[in-house]
C-alpha cells in the first residue's frame, strides 16, 4: 500500500521500520524528514513530481511511502471493557472514513466495524485523512452487519442506529455497552439494520438543509454518547 504526505510520514517515525520504501519528488526540501531518512538509512528514490502524481490520488506534498497493507482485526479482538463501538453501514467516501477514524481515536473509541462488500476500505486516502489515528483504532471487516449486530447484542451491547426520523440523541440514557451505527452517505442505514437496532437516534437540525455530512453526524453522536457516559 502507498500512503503519502508529510504528516503521515511524521506519524510513522516511531514505526519507521514499517516503511518499505520512500519516493521523493525532486526539490523536496523538508530538512527534518530528509535528515531522518538518512539517519535511519531508509530506502528512497527521487523522481519528477509528475511520477508521484500518478502513484497516488491527492496532495502527496512531495513524499510517498510504501508500507505493508493494513491488517484488519476480527470480532474476537474486541476487549471486554470496550463500552462504545462504531459500525459504518456501507460508508463509501474515504475522506469521511478517515475523519471518523480520527474522531473515534480522540473520543477513546477503540473499534470500528465495516462490511466487506460495497463499502470503503483502508486505502491511502483514508490513511492520510486519519493522520495516524489508525495506529490506535481497530478496524474490523465483517461479512454481514446484521449478523454482527446480533452477535454484539448477545455480548450485552445495545444498538443505536442514526437516522433523520429518530429520537433526539440528547433524550437518551445510553446503555453501558453501546453500539452506534452510521449509515451510507446517500441512503442512510439499511432497512435490515434499522429493523435489528434497538433504538433510532437523530440529531436535531435547525437550518434549511435537512442532513449532515456522515463524518460530522458521527462526531456529534460519538461525543454525545461519550459525554453522557462521563456525566457531562
Amino acid at each position: 500500500m502507498k500512503v503519502f504526505g508529510r504528516n503521515v510520514f511524521n506519524e510513522y517515525k516511531n514505526n519507521y521500520k514499517d516503511i518499505r520504501k520512500i519516493y521523493l519528488s525532486k526539490g523536496f526540501s523538508d530538512k527534518d524528514i530528509l535528515n531522518f531518512i538518512k539517519e535511519k538509512h531508509l530506502k528512497y528514490d527521487v523522481f519528477d513530481n509528475k511520477v508521484l502524481d500518478v502513484m497516488v490520488e491527492g496532495n502527496h506534498q512531495g513524499i510517498v511511502m510504501e508500507i505493508d497493507d493494513y491488517e484488519y482485526s476480527s470480532l474476537s479482538d474486541i476487549k471486554k471493557d470496550e463500552n462504545l463501538i462504531v459500525i459504518l453501514d456501507h460508508l463509501e467516501d474515504p475522506h469521511n472514513f478517515g475523519a471518523i477514524i480520527r474522531t473515534c481515536e480522540t473520543a477513546g473509541v477503540k473499534t470500528i466495524i465495516i462490511p466487506k462488500d460495497r463499502s470503503v476500505s483502508i486505502n491511502s486516502t483514508v490513511m492520510k485523512t486519519s493522520v495516524g489515528a489508525l495506529k490506535y483504532v481497530k478496524v474490523i471487516r465483517v461479512n454481514n452487519i446484521v449478523n454482527t449486530i446480533n452477535t454484539l447484542k448477545k455480548d450485552g451491547y445495545f444498538i443505536y442506529a442514526a437516522d433523520m426520523d429518530g429520537v433526539n440523541y440528547k433524550d437518551f440514557s445510553f446503555a453501558s455497552k453501546t453500539v452506534l451505527v452510521i449509515g451510507n452517505e446517500g441512503k442512510g442505514i439499511s432497512k435490515l439494520v434499522r429493523d435489528n437496532s434497538d433504538e433510532i437516534v437523530s440529531i436535531p437540525l435547525y437550518g434549511n438543509i435537512n442532513s449532515l455530512n456522515a463524518s460530522v453526524a458521527c462526531a456529534i453522536l460519538i461525543y454525545g454518547v461519550v459525554n453522557y457516559k462521563n456525566g457531562i
